[in-house]
């Protein structure tokens, strides 16, 4: 299963990509990859700010009314070191510190 598709994130939609490993933040675009290879690729500029085996957090955006914002859950994909799919869930994760 594509991971955009499990992530309900479309073709071309903005994404902000956070790099765990090197602290970087940028705005990019998805852009689908083979199916079930669950390969993530960085382009242009944006390969510069990533290197292969980095852990990175993908996030999407949506706007939703003010009514429908409390109730709003948003999607959660997790992923092994291959980047399969482990789990998804709709929920909001708080991290202790």
């Amino acid at each position: 299963m594509l991971l955009t598709f499990s992530a309900d994130i479309l073709p071309y939609e903005q994404v902000q990509v956070l790099n765990i490993n090197n602290g970087a933040r940028f705005s990019s675009y998805a852009i689908e990859g083979a199916r079930g290879s669950g390969e993530i690729c960085l382009n242009g500029a944006a390969a510069r700010l990533a290197a292969k085996g980095d852990i990175i957090i993908i996030l999407s955006y949506c706007q939703v009314e003010d009514d429908q914002a409390h109730n709003f859950l948003p999607t959660l994909v997790y992923v092994n070191a291959r980047n399969a799919i482990t789990e998804t869930k709709r929920a909001v994760e708080t991290i202790p510190f």
